[in-house]
C-alpha cells in the first residue's frame, strides 16, 4: 500500500456563475522514502494540492490518505511544511525557532533544545545558535525553516517552492543539502517547482500538471543515479521532453 495516496482530489472556489475549479480528479500515489515534483504553469494548482495534502485546505471532493489515515482539515503528524517565505518568528533566535515545532508537541525543554542543536548542525549552521533571522542570509534563513520542519522527524515533508527566492548558486547548494539530508531520512517528500532543471535534479518522480484547471498531464520516471549532472545527455532530454509538454500548454492557453 502506497504512503500517500491523493485520491480523485478536485478543488472548487466559489459557487454557481463564480465558481472555478482549481483541481480536477488529481489521483497520485507515493511511496514511503519516494522524492516527488510537481512541477506546472502559475495556476495549476500544485501548491492548492500541497495544502490540501497538509491539510490546511480541504478538498470539494476526493480524499487524500497517509498512510491509511483520511486528511480532513488537520495536518497530519508525521508531516512538516515548509513554505517559499521560511516563516521563522523575528523574535526568536536558531535553536528557539527550529525547536518551536517540538514546543507545540509538549517535548520539555531539555528534549526539544538538544534535538534543535542537533538538527542546526544537521543543516550545517552550527555556530549560529544564538543568531536573529535578521542577522541570517535568505539561504541560511530557509536552511533553519528546513530544520525546524525536521525537528519533529517526519515522514512527510511537503514544501512549496522553497528555494524560490533564492539566488542561483544559493539555490543550488541547497538542493544539495536537502537531498543529502533526504537520503539521511526515511521520508516523503512532496516539492512544488516551477522549475524544470530542479525538478529533474531533485525527484524521483515529476508530476507535470496542466493549468486551469489543474490535472495530472504527465509523469515522468527520473531514472538518473545521484548526484545528478545537469549537463549530462540523459539529464538534458528529459528538461526538453517536459519543456515540450509545459510549451504545450501554454500554446493552449495562447500564452507567447
Amino acid at each position: 500500500m502506497s504512503f500517500l495516496n491523493i485520491d480523485h482530489v478536485s478543488k472548487t472556489y466559489g459557487a454557481g456563475a463564480q465558481a472555478t475549479l482549481a483541481l480536477d480528479t488529481v489521483s497520485i500515489k507515493a511511496d514511503l522514502g519516494e522524492f516527488i515534483c510537481l512541477l506546472g504553469l502559475s495556476g495549476c494548482g500544485k501548491s492548492t494540492l500541497l495544502q490540501i495534502i497538509s491539510g490546511l485546505e480541504e478538498p470539494s471532493t476526493g480524499q487524500v490518505l497517509v498512510g491509511d489515515e483520511p486528511i480532513h482539515g488537520k495536518t497530519h503528524p508525521s508531516a512538516s511544511v515548509v513554505f517559499q517565505d521560511h516563516g521563522l518568528f523575528p523574535w526568536m533566535d536558531v535553536t528557539a525557532n527550529v525547536a518551536f515545532n517540538l514546543k507545540a508537541r509538549g517535548v520539555g525543554r531539555a528534549e526539544r533544545t538538544r534535538k534543535a542543536l542537533d538538527y542546526i548542525q544537521m543543516v550545517g549552521l552550527s555556530g549560529f545558535e544564538k543568531k536573529y533571522p535578521h542577522q541570517l542570509s535568505g539561504g541560511m534563513r530557509q536552511r533553519v525553516g528546513i530544520a525546524r520542519a525536521l525537528s519533529t522527524g517526519p515522514k512527510l515533508l511537503l514544501m512549496d517552492e522553497p528555494f524560490g527566492a533564492l539566488d542561483a548558486q544559493t539555490r543550488t547548494t541547497m538542493q544539495n543539502e536537502l537531498l543529502r539530508l533526504w537520503e539521511r531520512l526515511t521520508a516523503t517528500v512532496v516539492f512544488v517547482t516551477h522549475g524544470i532543471d530542479e525538478a529533474v535534479m531533485l525527484a524521483d518522480r515529476v508530476v507535470v500538471m496542466s493549468p486551469r484547471p489543474g490535472r495530472v498531464r504527465q509523469i515522468f520516471d527520473i531514472n538518473l543515479p545521484r548526484p545528478r549532472d545537469p549537463t549530462s545527455p540523459e539529464f538534458m532530454a528529459l528538461v526538453r521532453e517536459m519543456l515540450v509538454a509545459i510549451h504545450d500548454d501554454m500554446r493552449l492557453l495562447n500564452m507567447p
